[in-house]
């Protein structure tokens, strides 16, 4: 690692995209760009980038960018054009890649970004590369460097989470290849669980699987934990150790019960597949069903867990789109389009229901990820009927995407917070590295905290 390395690396892999984001390494992160590699495994992959500008419209360092038009080549050969170049309203100056990069694989995914890196970056500016992994067993919580024996037991993991968990373990092994004397940090997704109540973490199955690491573990913890400190940096401390529902909607979805600060509960389980109906998972099912799938059609194991993941949630019910805005659209000449909208509705306000029944009441509701923060719809349908519990909705700040929306009387204090997991991420490293005090020049003075490349979409 070169001394004069001041930047660190957020790498958020999912089933088909890679999320990244670079930031400044002082005590509180400053993002200095970020981007995602989109649809990976299909021909039609693209890879865009956002600019982080300060006050004045300049770039918050020196610009990493070619000039708009400029191009470049992967690895792989296929060209990276700079098309366009736009401003928009949060200072963020997007530079589109239209045409498509070579991405049939996740390590594929990671050679395009590693060469982008190295071409408009500079590897010898890298202090470090933050990983999200989704899942850490029973063993790993706290983030961490990554070694041979964690990349080992990872893998040895992937059943655990088949969809998230190979990808991962890749591209950590991927950057290493080329990057061998760079240090990388794991930062687990279920580390904010980990201390759930034991009564939340039991699944009622024999006993012994719980020695083989068998329990509830929760998902989405990088952007709760945000949540958490973003709701008492906004609100205060009182409210953040206050009855606490975070009902983190997008791709993923999952809600979490807080309180006095510490996880209580949370809808995700075992694996990510659990909980509400997601865009192409199902939620929480009767088990008998695959029984009865395996008896009347010859599913087999692999292939129930194909379906549960890829195949059903809004995707399934409406048979047409995974696109909450797709399903929005068409949901008063489709009849499935209205049903996956109402089921997915109904299951969110149920969960938050019960969750205040776990707390013994509710002080605040928050609101994040693509869906929960862009769709109004979709808030006030949850919080329609909530109000015995005190949430009462104020329908034109909703309707504005504002960061309080509930009605002056409300009991209830509703939210909509922007999340952000590559700054949770890049804190995380600097934190497990000691990398605070780096070069902050040219850096905005605040940490910036808008939301990820893609957030305003409600897949």
């Amino acid at each position: 690692m070169s001394s004069a390395a001041s930047r660190v690396l957020a790498v958020n892999g999912g089933s088909s995209s890679i999320k990244f984001a670079l930031f400044g390494t002082g005590e509180e992160p400053r993002r200095v760009l970020g981007g995602e590699i989109e649809r990976i495994g299909l021909p039609d992959a693209t890879m865009r980038v956002t600019e982080h500008l300060v006050g004045d419209g300049s770039p918050a360092s020196p610009s990493p960018f070619p000039p708009p038009q400029g191009g470049g080549k992967t690895k792989e050969g296929a060209e990276c054009c700079i098309a366009h170049t736009e401003v928009n309203s949060d200072a963020r100056r997007t530079h589109s890649l239209l045409n498509p990069v070579t991405a049939p694989d996740h390590t594929a995914a990671a050679g395009v970004l590693m060469d982008w890196v190295e071409q408009n970056v500079g590897s010898e500016e890298l202090a470090a590369v933050g990983h999200r992994i989704v899942h850490g067993g029973p063993r790993y919580s706290e983030p961490q460097r990554i070694t041979a024996e964690m990349l080992e037991e990872l893998h040895s993991l992937s059943p655990f989470d088949p969809e998230h968990l190979p990808e991962e373990t890749l591209l950590a092994e991927a950057f290493h290849r080329r990057f061998p004397d760079l240090p990388q940090v794991a930062c687990f997704d279920t580390a904010f669980h980990h201390d759930l109540p034991r009564v939340a973490r039991l699944l009622p199955i024999p006993r012994r699987y719980e020695a083989k690491g068998v329990r509830r573990y929760g998902f989405h913890g990088l952007s709760y934990a945000f949540l958490m400190e973003e709701l008492e940096r906004l609100a205060g401390r009182d409210a953040a150790q206050g009855r606490v529902v975070l009902a983190h909607l997008g791709n993923g979805a999952s809600l979490a019960a807080v309180h006095q600060g510490r996880p209580v509960d949370t809808s995700m389980g075992f694996t990510p597949t659990a909980g509400i109906p997601m865009s192409t998972r199902s939620g929480d099912l009767d088990p008998g069903l695959a029984w009865y799938l395996a008896r009347a059609e010859g599913m087999d194991a692999r292939q129930f867990n194909h379906m549960v993941s890829f195949e059903s949630g809004l995707l399934g019910v409406s048979e047409t789109s995974s696109d909450v805005r797709d399903l929005l659209g068409r949901e008063k000449q489709d009849v499935r389009a209205a049903e996956a909208i109402t089921l997915f509705c109904y299951q969110g306000k149920k969960w938050i229901g019960a969750f205040a029944a776990a707390l013994g009441g509710l002080d605040t509701l928050v609101f994040t990820g693509g869906i929960g923060e862009n769709s109004s719809v979709v808030r006030a349908r949850i919080c329609e009927g909530l109000e015995f519990l005190g949430v009462t909705l104020d329908a034109g700040p909703n309707a504005a995407n504002a960061g309080v929306i509930s009605a002056a009387g409300s009991r209830v204090a509703v939210r909509v917070i922007h999340t952000d997991e590559e700054y949770m991420i890049a804190r995380l490293v600097i934190r497990a590295l000691g990398l605070a005090g780096g070069d902050m020049t040219g850096l905005s003075d605040s940490p910036d905290r808008v939301p990820s490349p893609g957030a305003e979409r409600c897949e």
